[in-house]
C-alpha cells in the first residue's frame, strides 16, 4: 500500500525534509510542494527541517511530493506519530551527533593549521614546511575534497534543480579560490597570486559555524522533546487473575487495566477505577495544584501520580492520548508560518541570484575599472609584497597584501562577497522563534495552532468574553443558606429530597453536602415537578419536604414571616437562583445557588486591560445575572450583552470585527460558532480535545490567566521576530556593499573571505540566540 492511500479529503501531513540550509531552500521546497497535484497548502520551517502540507488525498499526491522532493535534493519522509522513539532513530541522532562533533574537530583542525601557515610566511614562526606553497597546497586540497566536499556537491545540485542555496554560494567562493591557485601554481607566468590558505579558513569558519548554529537550533525545540519525554516505555497491566505484568505501553489497548505506584508517569488516557492519589497536571495544563484522583477521574498522559496507588482503565492509547495531540498540533504550529515571514521568504527566494550577480559584477570592476580610477590601491601591497620577500606566489596575508594585481584583488573581493552573504538569517529569523515561542506556550498548556495564530494573537484589539463556562465555572454551587435557624439541617433535607434528581440544582445541593461531609437520608417517596420542584417523604421525618421555587412552596401552603419575605426580596435582585425548603408547612430557609465567578477571572481581565485590549462579555443569560457579575468584574453596561441566541452572537461579534481584531474567549463546547467567527478563537477548560476544529488557541486546564499571559507571549514572541528581521536584512544590506569594496577607496577599509565566512555563521548564530531569549523572563 502506498502512503497516501493513508491519507484522507484534505488530510494535513508533517514531513521531515532533509537537506535545507538556508531560505533559498525553504523558498525551494515550498515552491516544490505548492507544484504538485493535489497540494492545497505548503508551509516550511527551516528550524525544525520539516513542511506542513494539507492534501486532498486524491490519486498518489503524496509519493509524488516525496519523489518531487527527492530529485531536487530535499530527500523526505512523513512524520511518525508515534512517541516511542525507535532504537534506529536513537542510533541515527546519535551518529548525527558524531558527526557534528566530529565536524567541529575538522574544522577547528583547518583553523590551526591556517593561522600556523599565516605566521611562518610573516616569519613570526619556524615552521619551514607549514610555510611553504606545497603544503598549503595539499591542505588546502585536502579540505576541499574531504570536508568540504558535501558542501561543493550540494552547493552545484542546488544550481543544477535551478534553487542555488547557502552552500552554492561557499562552493563557489572556496572553488575560484582554489581553482585560481592552482593556476598560478602551475602556470606561474599569469601572474595570479595564489589563495590555498583562502579555502582552507573559510571552509574552518564555515563548518564552526554550522556547528555552533546547529547546536543552538537543537536547543529551539528542546521543549517539545521534554514533553515527548512525559510518556513512560512501559506500564503494569493488572491480568485478569489479579497479578501485575510489565509489558510495553505500545502493546496496550482499551479495556485493560493498569496499576500506577506512587511515582509513576500516566502512560495513557484512561479513567480511574481503584483508589484515591494526588495528581500532577502542570506539565501538560500549567496549573500549580495537584488533581485529586477518585474512582471516576479522567487522566491524561504524561501526569504524575504523587502518592497513593491507583487501577486505571486504559480509554486511549498511541496518537490518540491528550500527550500525543498536544504534541501534534506544537509540531503543526512550528511548521506553519507567520505571514510576517513572507517578505523575508520573498527575498531569500531571488538572493542567491542576486549575490552571485553581485559578486560578478565586484569581479568586473575591480579587475577591469577599479585600479584605473584609484591606482594606489595596489601600490601599497605590492610594496608590502616585495617588503617582506614574497615574490611569484604570494601566499595569504590581511587582504590587500596578496592582492599584487587587479585580477588578486578583484578575486578575493568577489569570494568575500559570495561568503559574507546570509541568507540563512533571513531563513531562521521567524522560524527559530516561532519554534522556542510554541514550545515554551506547550509547556504552559496554551496550543497556538501556529505562527500565523502567534501574530495574530499580539496585534489585537479586543477580547470578547462568553459568561457561562468561562469567566464563571460552569457548575453551580451552593452560594448561601438564609433565613434558617438551623442552614445544617435545612441543607440535609433539601439535599436527601434532590437525591434522585437530576436538575442541575439538585447537583449543586448534592455537592455541598458533600463538602460538608453530610449523610443523606434515605428516600422513601418523591414528586418533581418541572419547572418547580421536588416534595418527598424521608425516613425519620414525619412530614413532606418540598424544595423548590418559593412562588410553589407558597402555592403548596407553605406560609413565612414577612422577615422571611423581606429576605426573599433582598435576593430575587441578585439575578442568583433562590431554592425555598419547607417541612410540611414551615419554611426552614433560603438556599441561594449561583455559577461562581472563576477565582482568577478579575486579575486576568485586569491584566487584559493593562495591555491596552478593550473587552467585553456575551452571554445568553439573565439581565440580573449579566449585569451583577459584569459590574463586579469592572465592565461598562456598553460592554455587556445578554439573553443573546447564537445568531445574534454572531451579529456582535461581526460589529466589533468592523473596528479591529477580535478574540473570542469560551469553553469550546457550546461556544463553536463564535470561536470560529472571532479572528482568534480561543478555548478555555479543563479537556484536551475541546474546540480543536474552531479554536486558533487552545489553553489548557482552568486558569484565566492563561488568556493574557499566552496573548503577552505572542507579543513578545513578535518582538523577537521584528529584532531578527531588521538584523537579518540589516547586515545584509551593510555587509554586502562592504565586501564588494565600497569603503575600499576612501577608508581602507576591506573584508577578507575568512573574515566574512566568520561574519556569516554569527549572523546566523546571534538570530538563534536571540530567539533563544524568549525562554528569559
Amino acid at each position: 500500500m502506498s502512503r497516501s492511500a493513508a491519507v484522507g479529503p484534505h488530510a494535513t501531513v508533517l514531513l521531515d525534509v532533509e537537506g535545507m540550509k538556508c531560505g533559498g531552500c525553504v523558498r525551494s521546497v515550498e515552491r516544490t510542494l505548492l507544484e504538485q497535484q493535489g497540494v492545497q497548502e505548503a508551509s516550511v520551517n527551516l528550524v525544525t527541517r520539516s513542511a506542513w502540507l494539507c492534501l486532498d488525498g486524491e490519486g498518489e499526491a503524496l509519493d509524488g511530493v516525496l519523489k518531487a522532493l527527492a530529485d531536487r535534493g530535499f530527500p523526505a519522509k512523513p512524520r511518525s506519530q508515534s512517541l516511542l522513539p525507535a532504537v534506529g532513530q536513537s542510533l541515527e541522532d546519535s551518529w548525527g551527533w558524531w558527526r557534528q562533533w566530529r565536524q567541529l574537530m575538522v574544522a577547528l583542525v583547518l583553523l590551526l593549521l591556517s593561522v600556523l601557515g599565516h605566521l611562518a610566511e610573516g616569519g613570526h614562526l619556524s615552521l619551514p614546511v607549514v610555510g611553504e606553497l606545497p603544503f598549503h597546497a595539499a591542505l588546502a586540497t585536502a579540505a576541499l575534497f574531504g570536508p568540504g566536499r558535501s558542501i561543493l556537491v550540494g552547493g552545484w545540485k542546488a544550481m543544477w534543480a535551478g534553487a542555488p542555496s547557502m552552500d552554492t554560494l561557499v562552493g563557489l567562493g572556496v572553488s575560484s579560490a582554489y581553482g585560481a591557485s592552482v593556476v598560478a601554481l602551475v602556470w606561474p607566468q599569469v601572474g595570479w597570486p595564489c589563495f590555498f590558505n583562502e579555502p582552507v579558513m573559510l571552509l574552518g569558519f564555515v563548518l564552526l559555524g554550522r556547528f555552533l548554529e546547529e547546536r543552538a537550533r537543537v536547543r529551539t525545540g528542546r521543549a517539545l522533546k521534554q514533553l515527548a519525554a512525559l510518556q513512560p516505555d512501559q506500564a503494569r497491566l493488572v491480568m485478569a487473575d489479579g497479578s501485575v505484568r510489565e509489558v510495553a505501553v505500545a502493546a496496550l489497548r482499551p479495556g485493560e487495566q493498569l496499576q500506577l505506584l506512587a511515582g509513576d508517569r500516566i502512560p495513557v488516557d484512561g479513567v480511574v477505577i481503584e483508589g484515591r492519589s494526588a495528581v500532577d497536571v502542570s506539565s501538560l495544563t500549567g496549573e500549580p495544584l495537584p488533581l485529586e484522583a477518585a474512582p471516576g477521574t479522567e487522566l491524561s498522559s504524561g501526569s504524575l501520580n504523587l502518592e497513593g496507588t491507583l487501577v486505571l482503565e486504559v480509554q486511549r492509547v498511541g496518537a490518540e492520548t491528550a500527550l500525543a495531540r498536544i504534541i501534534a498540533m506544537v509540531d503543526q504550529a512550528q511548521a506553519r508560518k507567520a505571514p510576517i515571514q513572507g517578505l523575508a521568504d520573498r527575498v531569500a527566494g531571488g538572493f542567491c541570484y542576486g549575490v552571485i550577480s553581485l559578486a560578478t559584477v565586484t569581479f568586473l570592476f575591480w579587475w577591469q575599472v577599479g585600479p584605473r580610477l584609484w591606482p594606489d590601491l595596489l601600490a601599497e601591497p605590492m610594496h608590502a609584497a616585495h617588503h617582506h620577500g614574497v615574490v611569484g606566489h604570494g601566499l595569504h596575508g590581511p587582504l590587500g597584501a596578496g592582492a599584487e594585481t587587479p585580477f588578486g584583488l578583484a578575486l578575493q573581493l568577489a569570494i568575500a562577497v559570495l561568503v559574507i552573504a546570509c541568507p540563512c538569517a533571513l531563513g531562521l529569523a521567524t522560524p527559530t522563534v516561532i519554534t522556542v515561542s510554541s514550545g515554551l506556550a506547550a509547556r504552559q498548556g496554551w496550543l497556538f495552532r501556529g505562527g500565523d495564530v502567534i501574530e495574530l494573537a499580539a496585534s489585537l484589539d479586543r477580547v470578547v468574553f462568553d459568561k457561562t463556562g468561562t469567566l464563571t465555572l460552569g457548575r453551580p454551587l451552593v452560594a448561601e443558606i438564609m433565613a434558617s435557624v438551623d442552614p445544617v439541617r435545612t441543607l440535609q433535607l433539601a439535599a436527601s429530597v434532590e437525591h434522585t434528581s437530576r436538575h442541575p440544582l439538585a447537583y449543586a445541593l448534592l455537592q455541598e453536602a458533600q463538602r460538608r461531609n453530610l449523610s443523606l437520608l434515605p428516600v422513601t417517596a418523591s414528586r418533581t415537578l418541572p419547572g418547580l420542584g421536588v416534595s418527598g417523604a424521608l425516613e425519620g421525618v414525619g412530614e413532606t419536604v418540598r424544595v423548590g421555587a418559593p412562588e410553589w412552596l407558597q402555592r403548596e401552603g407553605v406560609v413565612w414571616s414577612s422577615s422571611f419575605q423581606a429576605v426573599l426580596d433582598q435576593v430575587a435582585g441578585r439575578g442568583q437562583s433562590l431554592l425555598a425548603v419547607a417541612l410540611g408547612s414551615e419554611p426552614l430557609g433560603l438556599i441561594s445557588v449561583d455559577d461562581r465567578l472563576r477565582p482568577d477571572a478579575s486579575v486576568a481581565l485586569q491584566r487584559l486591560r493593562g495591555q491596552g485590549l478593550k473587552l467585553a462579555m456575551l452571554s445568553g443569560d439573565r439581565q440580573p445575572s449579566v449585569e451583577r457579575l459584569g459590574h463586579q468584574l469592572g465592565f461598562t453596561s456598553e460592554q455587556l450583552a445578554w439573553q443573546l441566541l447564537p445568531e445574534q452572537k454572531l451579529d456582535r461579534l461581526e460589529t466589533y470585527r468592523r473596528t479591529g481584531k477580535v478574540a473570542m474567549v469560551g469553553d469550546g463546547i457550546n461556544d463553536a460558532p463564535a470561536l470560529a467567527a472571532a479572528d482568534l478563537g480561543i478555548a478555555v477548560g479543563t479537556g484536551t480535545q475541546i474546540a480543536q476544529d474552531t479554536a486558533d488557541l487552545v489553553l489548557l486546564g482552568d486558569r484565566l490567566e492563561a488568556v493574557p499571559e499566552a496573548l503577552q507571549l505572542a507579543q513578545r514572541t513578535m518582538v523577537k521576530i521584528r529584532q531578527n528581521l531588521i538584523w537579518a536584512f540589516g547586515y545584509n544590506l551593510l555587509a554586502l556593499p562592504v565586501a564588494a569594496g565600497a569603503l575600499l577607496p576612501g577608508f581602507g577599509l576591506l573584508l577578507s573571505p575568512p573574515l566574512a565566512a566568520l561574519l556569516m555563521a554569527l549572523s546566523s548564530i546571534t538570530v538563534v540566540l536571540n530567539a533563544l531569549s524568549l525562554r528569559l523572563p
